[in-house]
């Protein structure tokens, strides 16, 4: 990872604009990046609000599934965090939102909140983003846990808020969005969720616009997929939930599926005679996954699916 000074090129104004920043170490080549934003808010994001604008070049256009997620530094409501120290062995999850004292965001940090043990027990950390200063995230935390009917002594959230005020992460990370402005028209972040692996590589990324709230029944449920998916040789079908039947891989022979998944596999007949819709029950259904207390005492009878 590599810092330096954004200069804008090119002429003005561009359809896009090219930010290209330069790295301090010696001999360490430039790294550019084409911006999605359009050109009028980029300029009052990077170029008006800040004269020396010091970017962290993340050899964007943007993250990939399966990149290795950046190990950056911010002040955060816990203290000063390097991502990769905080995230340790476990998985993480890093989400934006627009701002603070906000009805959505209210709604979506509370319920952040009341889901934080069940995000423990799946060893997922989380940590959120904003581009507002500490002192309005101590604030706002006091009003989303009045939200929640919850009263604390140290008005703490079960989780970080990094304090982005000067939008350096919200752009370098592609988290800005341009149809979403504050009172000084400058571009607000969207609802970003970045889920991170142990091994700080990004498994799945989502981005909601400032108008619709995310569901985090449905990230954790994603969790529970890309967990079981880490582990077992398995994929999981539309809707699924832990204690569901599973599907096989198509690319699997039938002599290893069945030496994989002895309470069996079943194939769904098709018109086309192909038998790709092959399903197991949940593997830790099978044997083979120790209890987390959220898997179904009984497995799915997977005959109810073909």
């Amino acid at each position: 990872m590599t810092a330096g000074y954004g200069s804008v090129c090119g002429p003005w104004p561009p359809e896009r604009l090219i930010v290209t920043t330069t790295a301090t170490p010696p001999g360490c080549a430039c790294s550019v990046f084409q911006s999605k934003l359009s050109a009028f808010s980029f300029f009052h994001a990077v170029c008006r609000s800040l004269t020396h604008y010091h970017i962290h070049a993340f050899n964007m256009p943007g993250l990939l599934l399966g990149d290795l997620f950046p190990n950056f530094e911010a002040e955060t409501t816990s203290g000063r965090v390097k991502l990769h120290e905080f995230l340790g062995d476990s998985w993480g999850i890093l989400f934006s939102h627009p701002r603070d004292y906000t009805p959505v965001c209210t709604t979506e940090l509370g319920r952040v909140a009341r889901l934080s043990g069940e995000f423990s027990k799946r060893g997922v950390k989380l940590i959120a983003l904003s581009i507002d200063s500490l002192e309005d995230h101590w604030g706002w935390s006091k009003d989303i846990l009045a939200y929640n009917c919850e009263k604390s002594e140290c008005c703490k959230l079960p989780f970080p808020i990094i304090a982005d005020s000067k939008r350096e992460l919200a752009v370098a990370l592609g988290m800005l969005d341009p149809d979403e402005k504050d009172k000084d028209g400058l571009p607000l972040t969207a609802r970003c969720v970045f889920v991170i692996g142990p091994d700080k590589r990004l498994k799945l990324s989502l981005l909601y616009p400032a108008t619709t709230g995310r569901s985090f029944d449905e990230i954790l449920r994603v969790v529970d997929s890309l967990q079981l998916t880490a582990e077992k040789r398995v994929a999981t079908p539309a809707d699924w939930k832990p204690g569901e039947c599973v599907m096989v891989p198509p690319n699997m022979p039938e002599e290893e599926a069945a030496t994989l998944f002895p309470a069996g596999v079943f194939s769904k007949e098709l018109p086309s005679g192909k038998k790709y819709l092959r399903y197991t029950p949940d593997p830790c259904d099978q044997g083979e996954c120790v209890d987390t207390e959220r898997s179904q005492t009984e497995p799915n009878s997977c005959t109810s699916l073909l």
